[in-house]
């Protein structure tokens, strides 16, 4: 009898953890999508059951990166993104808002999620004129990042990394801090960065939530007070208005702005 024959999708499904939640399929299920596993669905009921208002932090952020990517094509003549910690594929992904606006915008996603990376080689298609890239590497290696995106990037050129709601996975701030500097040290003149975070000291019932989902065996998000989030942009040009709750982050005319949520974010560049 011969073994039967493993394809490389079927060895990533294999590879797939569905007895632990997971941040990036949690996410996708507070934002209307399907892929996720019961053990996400739980996490995610349990967490909106003490603090339903992570649904909204959810889009906001969403809407956040639609924005801030706009404007790094439109107004800063970027053609580049390295995005780090993408997650799961939904709507208005990064490569679809730039190449939307540029065809010919070049996009490299990173990730460490087997779930993730198989829907990406599934879903992420490029415009022709462009190119989408996915790295299966973790936020915590940047210099494998770095290599692996040369490949599809020219790091000389000014080039976008995106940092959303990533780098509350890393444990010490001083280290996030130094993730952050190492990645942008490789990058040249006129390089943005997108830093988007959980924000402490806003709001005590997401705090209470997040400590909870912390305490269940998921991979733990730390939450960072605006001042450590506005640190990340150390030795950066912060563009205006500057480091705020993403809802205040350059509304579209006639989007509601009097609601702050826990989620703060900016956008620099380098000089």
């Amino acid at each position: 009898m011969t073994d039967p024959v493993t394809t490389p999708e079927e060895a990533m499904r294999q590879k797939i953890d569905t007895s632990v939640p997971h941040s990036a399929r949690i996410w996708n299920y507070w934002l209307g999508g399907k892929d996720n596993y019961p053990v996400d669905e739980e996490a995610g009921d349990a967490y909106t059951a003490v603090f339903p208002g992570i649904v909204t932090i959810a889009r906001s952020s969403r809407a956040f990166l639609r924005r801030t990517i706009t404007y790094l094509v439109s107004e800063a003549g970027i053609r580049q993104f390295l995005d780090v910690g993408t997650g799961l594929p939904t709507a208005q992904n990064t490569h679809e808002v730039a190449q939307g606006l540029a065809p010919e915008a070049r996009i490299v996603y990173v990730d460490n999620d087997p779930m993730v990376l198989a829907h990406a080689r599934a879903l992420l298609y490029s415009s022709r004129e462009g190119a989408t890239a996915y790295i299966d590497a973790d936020v915590t290696d940047p210099d494998r990042i770095l290599e692996a995106a040369a490949r599809t990037l020219d790091l000389g050129r000014p080039t976008a990394l995106i940092l959303s709601n990533i780098l509350g996975h890393v444990a010490d701030h001083d280290r996030a801090r130094s993730i952050v500097t190492r990645l942008m040290e490789a990058l040249p003149s006129g390089s943005h960065l997108v830093v988007n975070d959980g924000s402490r000291g806003i709001d005590p019932v997401f705090e209470e939530a997040q400590d909870a989902y912390n305490d269940s065996g998921a991979v733990p998000y730390n939450l960072r007070t605006v001042d450590e989030i506005t640190a990340y942009f150390d030795g950066l040009e912060l563009i205006e208005p500057g480091v705020v709750p993403v809802t205040r982050w350059r509304p579209e005319p006639g989007a509601p702005t009097s609601e702050v949520v826990a989620e703060h974010g900016g956008l620099a560049r380098k000089r």
